[in-house]
Formats: structure tokens, C-alpha cells, sequence
């Protein structure tokens, strides 16, 4: 999760991005808290968005250790609405190693792009301005920016030619 802000309004935005491992296609979504309940839409809208723009379906997530993305040692999986959605989707959650960002470097590298090519020292007029950025960044991103990562591939370009597990 990352922070931006936006003009006339005291409390920062969250975003929260999702990156395919495999292509680095990425999505980011602008959410108003880091809820757990909040963090599972978010994460849900972005596994809908990749999966109908990209065709790419998740069967592991690899998040850090925030609440938002698990349980407390004392409550139930179940009872968490994030671990819950995984379950739910069939989808196997594992975590970063704490304090060691490097585990998670592929979204690192995402936020470090996103950072220098958006949000530095940007105040956005409106959310809705948010939002309209945050898509045009995300389709620029995946779609038409060579990434030194892929051998100067877009993650589109990876994306035509990785096999798809079935």
C-alpha cells in the first residue's frame, strides 16, 4: 500500500496494488482506508480487472504482514474478510518475510515507477482526477512501457506470449 493526496482533504488516499509475478502486469486502486473488509474489494476489483483486460487468473497472492491482509495469531482465517476471499477463490495466500520489502521486489519496483512517474509531490484536484490517473498510469504501464525486467518487453508483450495454466 501507498498514499497520495488529494487537494482540500486532510486524510491521505491508500492505493493498493496487484502485479502478476510472471508478465508484471499491474492494477492500482484508490481506496479511502486499509480496512480488511475495504483491502478485499479492492483486491477483488483488481483480480476482475486483470482477469477481463488480461485474461490473467490468480492462484497465489503474496502479500506483507499487515492486518489488513490477515488475521491476528488469537482469530479465525475465516473470520477475516481478505483470508476469507482467498479461501473463498481458492487462492493461496503467503506472506513477505518481515521487514524485508526485497521479498515483495515486483511491486516494489511497481510503487518506485508509479511514485517518480505520478504521485511525486502531486496533489490531485478530486478523487475522480485520482481514479482517471491511476487507469491511464496502469494501461501506459502494462501496455505501452518497455521494462528493462522483461528485456525491454512491455508487460502486454510478455502477457501474448506466457502459457496459461489451466
Amino acid at each position: 500500500l501507498s498514499k497520495c493526496q488529494i487537494k482540500g482533504e486532510s486524510i491521505a488516499r491508500h492505493l493498493l496494488c496487484v502485479v502478476d509475478s510472471c508478465t508484471r502486469i499491474a492494477w492500482v486502486e484508490s481506496i479511502p482506508d486499509k480496512k480488511a473488509l475495504t483491502v478485499m474489494f479492492a483486491v477483488f476489483r483488481s483480480f476482475n480487472n486483470i482477469a477481463q483486460r488480461y485474461n490473467i487468473r490468480f492462484a497465489e497472492v503474496l502479500t506483507d504482514n499487515g492486518p489488513e491482509f490477515g488475521p491476528k495469531e488469537s482469530e479465525s482465517k475465516m473470520d477475516h474478510p481478505f483470508e476469507r476471499f482467498l479461501i473463498e477463490m481458492g487462492i493461496k495466500h503467503r506472506y513477505t518475510r518481515p521487514y524485508r520489502p526485497q521479498t515483495n521486489g515486483k511491486a516494489e519496483r511497481f510503487w518506485r515507477s508509479i511514485e517518480e512517474d505520478l504521485l511525486h509531490e502531486y496533489v490531485f484536484e478530486s478523487v475522480e482526477e485520482l481514479e482517471d490517473e491511476l487507469l491511464k498510469y496502469v494501461i501506459y504501464y502494462n501496455e505501452l512501457r518497455p521494462h528493462q525486467g522483461i528485456n525491454g518487453k512491455t508487460p502486454l508483450q510478455l502477457n501474448e506470449i506466457s502459457p496459461r495454466i489451466t
